[in-house]
């Protein structure tokens, strides 16, 4: 008989006794001990020890729930406290339907009316788990009894619309509010930033009484979620100077942008103002601060900030950042030896870990790592395998000419495919030049999604690249015919924080007249050094080959590098963001440029990173 047992004995005599009991005990098994003893001694109805029991059930764990609600069944009329408290524990789970049967239970029963406190716990069961027409009732309720106006009700009734997308219904209650605090703003705000309404969540933004760091770090991760990176940084320097201090929410979603944009500098800046200013250092902060790095081409100090934060590896998130890095930057064998130390270490893999796994081995050629990877999901980890995880594989086989397998694996997804699976598949019927098979894939595609502008430009690259002039042509006018618009390359770079953006023949640039002297001198340097263009990569039919030149040269890519070339100094490596993939000829020109100019060239492109150097590139020409 152990301990708390024993003081059982000792001290269940009177209800007011029990409270004393309850306090010390320790774990659920003490709990029911003491309970039992109640039972016994006929206090197990007793609405004052059951509501003692009941709060500390309910704060230990969701698991405790039934056996809460056991002892609250066994109350003949439970106080409005004792119906608060069940409402509220049950509004914090995955069952949280149960909060309005309780609800209703209680409007039945009870002569004490709901209070406030009633409606903000039904209402944020009605965010977690029931659907509006169940919400609006209560708030009919709320209203019959005069609670519609309270803060706290209108506060947990504007964020049940904003959860469930309705921000029309959100702002109506919000407008007519009689009373707000700066939370009912950060919720209104937050319901415009879910649906990437951006311009209403600055207006609200803006007229915001008193804003807070909850309101500077909503919209900023709005920019972020909305891919406008340069707005989220523009928005975060004017927080540095007129708002309060950022915190880890804000850093980790400026790093974000600066990660999408390739802002090197400035991320730095950040991770400084992070040390300087000990600011907490999470698990999120961390991936993002690693992703940062590693997205701005520094994959080797990305890993130095990983191995340097021993204490925040217990979670997944900062694993999963680097090997993804490890992936983009196609250090496919520094990814699988990552996952196995981490597997070591007893970290468990989620979904995000497993995309990034398999796209390393995409990029490294390893299709029997990444079979065996792929396979290991259910059977080691019981991961269900999503449509994300099977066009990674469908991108693996592809890309090493496996396209019997990839269309193999297609057919035996348990969901239907959809233009991105059917499109990696197309995209590499291009590259392994299997015309046939191409045609038969954009049909489907077509069929799919007859206004998907990607099939037609990828049947037009696919016969482009196999000398068809006359199908690219027709493909590609049907493509200038079409309501959706081809999204053109553009390619960026970044020079002591200004961001220079280029598209294909773009004379838009104040130094676009040095620009094109420098670059008919830089092709003729590659030239010399041996480089030929690559025709392939002319879309159209053209007969001259000094005008296909001409269409090469005016690529987004090479003007970006140019444009670095003749604005850094000797020795400065430059990096450049493309938005599309980037083409066979400036790949190729790339190679060059690293070795005629000697400087090291770090692309980012919309599959993966290239480093050039020495005339070498890190993808040994498998991308």
């Amino acid at each position: 008989m152990n301990r708390c047992y024993t003081t059982c004995k000792r001290l269940v005599k009177t209800s007011d006794n029990f409270l004393t009991l309850v306090d010390f005990c320790k774990s659920v098994d003490q709990i029911k001990q003491a309970h039992a003893q109640l039972i016994t001694r006929g206090l197990g109805s007793h609405s004052i020890p059951a509501c003692k029991l009941i709060k500390l059930l309910t704060s230990s764990s969701s698991t405790t729930l039934p056996y809460a609600q056991l002892v609250f069944d066994q109350v003949p009329l439970p106080d409005l406290f004792l119906y608060n408290t069940m409402i509220k524990a049950y509004a914090m789970t995955t069952t949280s339907g149960n909060s309005l049967l309780i609800f209703r239970s209680m409007i039945r029963v009870l002569s004490h009316m709901p209070n406030q406190y009633t409606f903000v716990f039904v209402f944020k069961a009605c965010c977690a788990g029931l659907g509006s027409p169940e919400g609006k009732q209560v708030q009919v309720h709320a209203i019959k009894l005069g609670l519609v106006r309270n803060l706290f009700v209108t506060n947990a009734l504007i964020q049940m619309y904003a959860n469930w997308g309705l921000v029309h219904d959100a702002r109506r209650t919000f407008d007519q509010s009689v009373d707000r605090d700066s939370f009912s703003w950060n919720i209104m705000i937050g319901g415009y930033v879910r649906l990437g309404k951006m311009d209403l969540a600055m207006q609200l933004f803006n007229e915001m009484p008193q804003d807070d760091i909850v309101s500077w770090s909503t919209v900023i991760a709005g920019y972020v979620q909305v891919s406008c990176f340069m707005e989220a940084l523009d928005l975060f320097k004017e927080m540095l100077h007129t708002g309060p201090p950022p915190n880890e929410f804000t850093l980790a979603s400026a790093l974000s942008a600066c990660a999408n944009l390739v802002a090197l500098e400035q991320g730095r800046w950040i991770h400084v103002y992070i040390d300087k200013n000990d600011i907490k250092m999470n698990d999120r902060l961390l991936a993002s601060l690693i992703d940062m790095y590693a997205k701005c081409g520094e994959i080797d100090f990305a890993s130095e900030v990983f191995n340097s934060k021993s204490n925040l590896k217990r979670r997944i998130s900062p694993w999963n950042a680097l090997i993804g890095g490890f992936a983009m930057h196609g250090k496919s064998e520094e990814a699988i030896n990552l996952f196995e130390t981490m597997k070591a270490g007893n970290i468990k893999p989620n979904k995000v870990t497993y995309i990034a796994l398999l796209s390393a081995c995409s990029h490294g050629k390893m299709i029997d790592q990444g079979r065996g990877y792929f396979k290991s999901m259910l059977s080691t980890y019981a991961i269900e395998p999503e449509i994300e995880h099977y066009g990674c594989m469908v991108d693996l086989f592809g890309r090493a000419g496996l396209l019997d397998e990839a269309e193999e694996i297609i057919a035996h997804m348990p969901m239907p495919p959809d233009s991105v699976i059917w499109g990696a598949l197309l995209g590499a019927c291009r590259i392994h030049k299997d015309v046939k098979r191409g045609e038969r894939i954009g049909s489907f595609m077509k069929e799919l999604n007859p206004n998907h502008i990607g099939c037609y430009i990828l049947l037009a690259n696919m016969y482009s690249a196999s000398g068809r002039w006359s199908e690219a042509r027709v493909v590609r006018e049907k493509i200038e015919t079409s309501e959706r618009k081809k999204t053109p390359g553009c390619s960026s770079i970044e020079l002591s924080g200004v961001f220079h953006q280029f598209l294909v023949g773009d004379r838009s640039h104040p130094q676009t007249k040095e620009l094109y002297m420098f670059l008919e001198e830089m092709l003729h340097k590659l030239k010399i050094a041996g480089y030929v263009p690559e025709y392939q990569e002319v879309l159209l039919d053209i007969d001259d080959e000094e005008d296909k030149e001409t269409a090469l040269s005016k690529h987004s890519e090479k003007l970006a590098l140019a444009y670095g070339l003749m604005n850094t100094e000797a020795g400065t490596p430059i990096r450049i963001v493309k938005n599309l993939r980037v083409c066979i000829d400036c790949h190729q020109a790339a190679k060059f440029i690293s070795k005629v100019y000697h400087r090291e060239i770090i692309v980012r492109d919309r599959i993966r990173f290239h480093h050039f150097k020495g005339g070498l590139c890190s993808c040994k020409d498998y991308w």
